[in-house]
C-alpha cells in the first residue's frame, strides 16, 4: 500500500510538472517568443542564406511598408505569414532592414498606398457553412525605400505564399543595385542567325509576343543582356561582361571568332552554351532537322566537352502534353523533347538532373527540346573539375547522319526498331584553371594565354531550342506585320499551336528559372539560387520499389502504355497499403503492445512474494 501511495504521488507530481511546462511554453508563444524548425527540402518556411547575405551587402538602410487587409480568415493567415517572413528579413538584416505593417482603413492611408503605386483590390471568401460569401476591399502590396530609390510590389495574391520570398528578395536586389549603382551585363552572341533569347517564340502568335529575354528584363531588371557581334573575329569581347551566352547558331562560326570566345574565357570569365547539333527552321511544322554544329565543336572540344552530331530520343522520359479537346483531354507524347525530373529512383551516374549544380539548383521537372549527346574528355582539362549535370533516361536512343525526321505525332516505335538503348549525357560543367581551346596553330591576331588567368567556367546544355517553345516556333506562321495582327494564325499549323499553349503552362516556368539561375551563375551571384528554388513546388512522395519501365523499340506504343498503366496500378496499390498501415496498422501495433504490457504486469504481480 505504501509503494502504491508513493507511486501515485510521484505520478501526480510528474503530471503537474509536464502541465506547468506546457503552460509556460504557451505563455511564451503568446508573448511572441517561439521557435520553429523547417524540415522541407527547399527551406520553404525559412529565409534563405542568400537573402540574408543580400541584406548585409547593402550600403544603405532598407525599409518596407507592407500595406495589408485583414478581416477574412485567409487574409489574416496570409498577413501572419507575411509578418513572420518580414521579421526573418529583419533578424537577418544586421540592423539594415526594417518594416511596418499598415492596415489602410482611413482615406489618408489609402491615398498614400495609391500614390506609391499599389492596387486596391476586392477580396472575397466563400463560407464553408452556408452559401454566403464575404467581400472586402483593400491593399496587399509592399513599398520598398532604399536611399532615394523606391520600388513596389503592387499586389501579392493572398491565396498562395509559394515564391513570396523569391519576389521580395529579387525586388530588394533590384532596388539595391539601383541605389548602389551595381550592374550585371551578360553578353549574347549574335551574327550567325542564332536563336536569340529575344525571339518572340514562347507562345502561339494569337496569345501575343513573348520572349524569355522580355520576361527576364521585366522581372529581373538588374540583368542587362547585351548583343555581342564578333564581326568575323575582328571585334574583341568586352571585359565589362560578366559572362557570355551562346545560343543555337544557324551559320558557321569562323576560327577567328572561336578564338575570340576562347580569349574571353581565358580571362577567367564564364561561358554558357545552349546549343547542339539539331537545327530546325522556324515556321516548319514538319520539324525536319539538319545535324550540324556550325563549328562550335572545335571550341567545346578544346574544353573537354564533345557535342556529338546526333539527336537523342527518349522513349521513357518523353514530354507528354495535356491538351484539352472537344472530346476531353488528349495526351500526345513527343520523344524528341525530353522531360527530365529529379527522380530519386535514379542515383549516382544515372541521375537525370544534378540539382546541386547552380543553374539546375533544386530543379524538379524540366523540358529539354532537340538535344544532342555529349562526351567528356577529362584529359583535355587536367586542372579543372568536369562533371555531367544532365542526362537522358537509360531508355534513350540516338539518330545520326545529316538529317533527322522529327515530325510530331508520328509512330516512333517502328522507326526506332533495332536501335540500342543507353543513357546519354546532354549537359556538362567544366570549372577551374582551363587550358586554351586553341593551344596551337595560327593565332590570327588573337592573343590568349595558354591557360586561364584565374578560374573559368563553361556550362553546356546541348539543346538547340531550350530557350524557346518548339511547338510555337514551328507552328506559328511567318510574321505578316499588321496583317498578322488581324489574322494571327494565318499560315500557322493548328495542331502544333493547340499543343503550344499547354506546353507553356506545363514547362516554361522551369525553363525561365533555369535560365535565370544561369544568369546568377554567370554573374557569380549564386547566393540567390536557393531563393529561386522557392518558386518550385515540393516534390511528390516517390515509392522506390515499383520497378522501372522497360522499353525497347520493338514494342508498340500500346504495349508501352500498358506498362505505364501497370506501374501506376502497382503504385496505387502500394499507396493503399501504406494508407491502411497508417490508419489501422500503427494503432493495431500500439494495441498489441498495450495488451502485452498488461499481461506482463499481471504476470509480475502474480509472482510477487510477500515473504
Amino acid at each position: 500500500m505504501e509503494k502504491r501511495k508513493k507511486t501515485s504521488i510521484e505520478s501526480g507530481v510528474l503530471i503537474l510538472i509536464v502541465a506547468a511546462i506546457l503552460v509556460a511554453v504557451n505563455a511564451l508563444s503568446a508573448l511572441g517568443v517561439y521557435a520553429r524548425k523547417d524540415v522541407t527540402e527547399s527551406e520553404k518556411y525559412t529565409l534563405s542564406k542568400g537573402s540574408g547575405n543580400l541584406l548585409r551587402s547593402m550600403k544603405q538602410d532598407l525599409t518596407v511598408d507592407a500595406y495589408v487587409t485583414k478581416g477574412l480568415p485567409k487574409l489574416d493567415a496570409f498577413v501572419r505569414d507575411l509578418r513572420d517572413l518580414m521579421q526573418e528579413y529583419k533578424n537577418a538584416g544586421g540592423g539594415k532592414f526594417d518594416y511596418a505593417l499598415i492596415e489602410a482603413k482611413d482615406e489618408d492611408t489609402k491615398k498614400k498606398a495609391k500614390d506609391a503605386g499599389l492596387l486596391e483590390q476586392p477580396f472575397g471568401e466563400a463560407s464553408d457553412t452556408d452559401e454566403k460569401a464575404a467581400v472586402t476591399q483593400g491593399f496587399m502590396g509592399l513599398v520598398f525605400k532604399y536611399g532615394e530609390q523606391q520600388e513596389v510590389i503592387k499586389f501579392l495574391p493572398p491565396d498562395r505564399t509559394d515564391g513570396l520570398e523569391f519576389w521580395i528578395t529579387n525586388k530588394i536586389r533590384e532596388i539595391r543595385d539601383k541605389g548602389d549603382d551595381v550592374h550585371h551585363k551578360i553578353g549574347v552572341l549574335t551574327g550567325h542567325d542564332e536563336m536569340k533569347p529575344s525571339d518572340n517564340d514562347l507562345v502561339p502568335s494569337h496569345m501575343g509576343k513573348y520572349s524569355i529575354q522580355t520576361i527576364i528584363t521585366q522581372n529581373f531588371p538588374f540583368y542587362t543582356l547585351q548583343d555581342v557581334d564578333l564581326k568575323n573575329g575582328e571585334s574583341e569581347i568586352s571585359d565589362e561582361l560578366d559572362g557570355l551566352i551562346i545560343t543555337q547558331p544557324g551559320k558557321d562560326l569562323t576560327e577567328k571568332e572561336l578564338r575570340r570566345i576562347d580569349q574571353f574565357v581565358m580571362k577567367g570569365k564564364s561561358l554558357a552554351v545552349f546549343a547542339g547539333a539539331v537545327n530546325v527552321k522556324p515556321n516548319d511544322a514538319s520539324m525536319n532537322a539538319t545535324l550540324n554544329l556550325h563549328g562550335l565543336d572545335k571550341l567545346l572540344d578544346g574544353y573537354g566537352v564533345s557535342v556529338n552530331k546526333d539527336v537523342v530520343l527518349d522513349l521513357w522520359r518523353r514530354v507528354r502534353v495535356v491538351v484539352p479537346t472537344a472530346g476531353g483531354l488528349a495526351q500526345p507524347d513527343f520523344p524528341q523533347i525530353l522531360e527530365l525530373q529529379d527522380d530519386p529512383r535514379l542515383t549516382g551516374n544515372e541521375r537525370l538532373i544534378d540539382t546541386t549544380f547552380p543553374a539546375l539548383f533544386r530543379t524538379q521537372d524540366i523540358a529539354v527540346p532537340f538535344v544532342s549527346s555529349i562526351s567528356l574528355k577529362a584529359d583535355k582539362q587536367p586542372g579543372a573539375k568536369m562533371q555531367t549535370v544532365m542526362r537522358s533516361s537509360p531508355a534513350a536512343v540516338h539518330l545520326t547522319g545529316e538529317t533527322a525526321d522529327l515530325r510530331p505525332f508520328q509512330k516512333w516505335a517502328p522507326k526506332l526498331k533495332g536501335l540500342s538503348q543507353q543513357q546519354f549525357a546532354i549537359g556538362a560543367d567544366v570549372e577551374g584553371t582551363l587550358k586554351s581551346a586553341f593551344p596551337e596553330g595560327d593565332k590570327q591576331g588573337v592573343e590568349a594565354p595558354a591557360q586561364s588567368a584565374k578560374p573559368a567556367r563553361v556550362f553546356v546544355l546541348a539543346s538547340s531550342q531550350f530557350l524557346a517553345n518548339p511547338f510555337a516556333r514551328a507552328g506559328n506562321g511567318p510574321d505578316m506585320g499588321q496583317y498578322g495582327q488581324m489574322m494571327p494564325n494565318l499560315g500557322g499549323d493548328e495542331q502544333l499551336l493547340m499543343v503550344a499553349g499547354p506546353y507553356v503552362q506545363q514547362f516554361i516556368t522551369g525553363t525561365i528559372l533555369v535560365f535565370k539561375n544561369t544568369l546568377d551563375w554567370l554573374s557569380g551571384d549564386t547566393d540567390l539560387l536557393a531563393v529561386s528554388a522557392k518558386m518550385l513546388s515540393e516534390p511528390n512522395l516517390v515509392y522506390n520499389d515499383n520497378g522501372k519501365l522497360k522499353i525497347t523499340p520493338d514494342e508498340s506504343e500500346e504495349q508501352i502504355k500498358k506498362q505505364e498503366e501497370d506501374l501506376r496500378s502497382a503504385r496505387k496499390e502500394q499507396q493503399h497499403s501504406v494508407e491502411l498501415f497508417l490508419i489501422l496498422g500503427l494503432p493495431g501495433l500500439f494495441a498489441v503492445y498495450g495488451l502485452l504490457r498488461w499481461r506482463m504486469r499481471i504476470a509480475a504481480r502474480a509472482n510477487v512474494s510477500l515473504a
